[in-house]
């Protein structure tokens, strides 16, 4: 699964710990999401798409391999 979390974070000059902060996660967390060795669980999607202003569609997107 692509992700679009890097590119919107970076735009909102959030780092990954505030980014994490706003959510209740780690800053490892993120980290892990953004590079794709993690796929969000629904809940934690919605609220990164919330925090950031965009659709969970915005954000993330499936591949042809998914």
């Amino acid at each position: 699964m692509k992700n679009r979390l890097k590119v919107e974070r970076a735009e909102r000059n959030f780092s990954q710990s505030d980014l994490a902060e706003r959510i209740g996660v780690s800053r490892q967390t993120i980290n892990s999401i953004e590079t794709g060795r993690y796929v969000p669980s629904t809940v934690l999607a919605l609220k990164l798409a919330e925090v950031l202003g965009r659709t969970v569609e915005e954000l993330f997107q499936l591949e042809t391999d998914d």
